[in-house]
């Protein structure tokens, strides 16, 4: 089979180019091989939490893998055939490496193989550059699950710089590799064109066990109760921020909010679930109530741009666009958004169609994988 060529230095030019490679490539089994590795970043080449990623896939499809070493700078992935049966992955990444960007190149694969997956990671839960594990659980999750029954279970949380968080997910596909060759049409379209209704705010303020004589969550929590207030959000929509104090390696806190709504006003979808969401971290000599507010207007900017699907959900979505098709408007078409399109095209024989003016993501062919 020809190799696919990809630039690893396209547009946002970062580990996304690999993690997704990896998942389309042990799913469609096309192998590929990426040049200029991170090119314009301040330490270019692989990193160890994209080796992480490389011997995970390859751990999935028995690959073949050429240039998986710190620095390298190239890489080469041929998969062999996806597992049939049950499948378990356990990883360490090691001190606080993220554990949500290692799962974008194994749950793709996981959630469309034939047989259930187990997956135990450890790692940080709650990095910089990478979304929350809340995030992923709150706003992502209830997404995918449109093809996989998704059980998720954050045991610990892991902040910088020594990590040691620690989840576990169960997958329990819908639909698998085979069926969707010959029946894409049988498996849900993801049809994000409309905000809806505000129904409800929800969100978890956390901190580590050693902050908590401070009142570090509660402050952000009442802090981001505060703002959302403040900014407009009606005394009829219910604001729930809960707290959480944990026992970590780290000193560390933050807070993730999500956004419920719905086109109906007496009821949420969950089967089309539109939440938008946003974050914060606490870091040393920001006030916890800094970190409230910055959450609380980061989510209220998303909601006014009046799209059902924020800025960072897009280009998740994306591969699922590409294998299923369907339509989404978005907040902002950001650099990650256009390269993980660019990666879905080089696997699948799709082409996504974008309008720049209202912000609209769509699939014009689909024939399929």
């Amino acid at each position: 089979m020809e190799l696919i060529k990809i630039d690893g230095d396209y547009k946002e030019g970062g580990g996304q180019i690999i993690r997704t490679a990896l998942a389309l490539s042990a799913l469609t089994q096309k192998p590929f091989e990426i040049d200029n590795v991170r090119k314009g970043r301040k330490e270019p080449g692989l990193k160890s939490q994209h080796l992480y990623c490389i011997k995970a896939a390859q751990e999935l499809c028995s690959a073949e893998v050429e240039g998986a070493e710190l620095g390298s700078d190239q890489i080469k992935f041929i998969p062999g055939r996806l597992k049939n049966k049950n499948k378990t992955l356990s990883i360490d990444i090691g001190t606080a490496g993220s554990i949500t960007l290692f799962l974008q190149s194994v749950m793709l694969p996981c959630m469309l193989a034939e047989g259930k997956a187990n997956i135990s990671v450890k790692g940080g839960t709650d990095v910089k550059w990478s979304m929350p594990v809340d995030y992923f659980s709150e706003i992502l999750l209830p997404q995918l699950r449109r093809y996989s029954d998704i059980d998720f279970k954050l045991n610990k949380r892991g902040y910088y710089p020594k990590g040691n968080g620690m989840i576990e997910i169960k997958i329990s596909p819908k639909f698998n590799i085979e069926r969707i060759k010959d029946k894409v049409e049988e498996a849900p379209k993801i049809e994000l064109v409309e905000q809806g209704n505000l129904m409800q705010i929800k969100g978890i303020s956390h901190c580590s066990a050693s902050l908590e004589s401070a009142k570090v969550a509660e402050r952000q929590s009442q802090s981001a109760q505060y703002a959302l207030k403040k900014m407009g959000i009606e005394e009829d929509v219910s604001v729930n921020i809960r707290t959480e104090i944990c026992e970590t390696l780290s000193d560390g806190s933050g807070i993730t909010l999500w956004a419920i709504f719905s086109k109906d006003k007496d009821d949420i979808d969950s089967r089309n679930p539109i939440r938008i969401g946003s974050d914060s971290l606490g870091e040393r000599g920001k006030k916890a109530e800094e970190v409230g507010k910055e959450a609380a207007e980061r989510l209220l900017k998303e909601i006014s741009h009046g799209a059902p699907v924020d800025e960072y959900l897009a280009d998740n979505l994306i591969p699922f666009l590409g294998l299923f098709g369907g339509k989404i408007k978005v907040a902002k078409i950001s650099d990650h958004t256009l390269t993980n399109i660019y990666v879905v095209e080089k696997f699948l024989d799709v082409k996504f169609e974008i309008n720049e003016e209202n912000k609209m993501i769509s699939v014009k062919v689909l024939q399929g994988i």
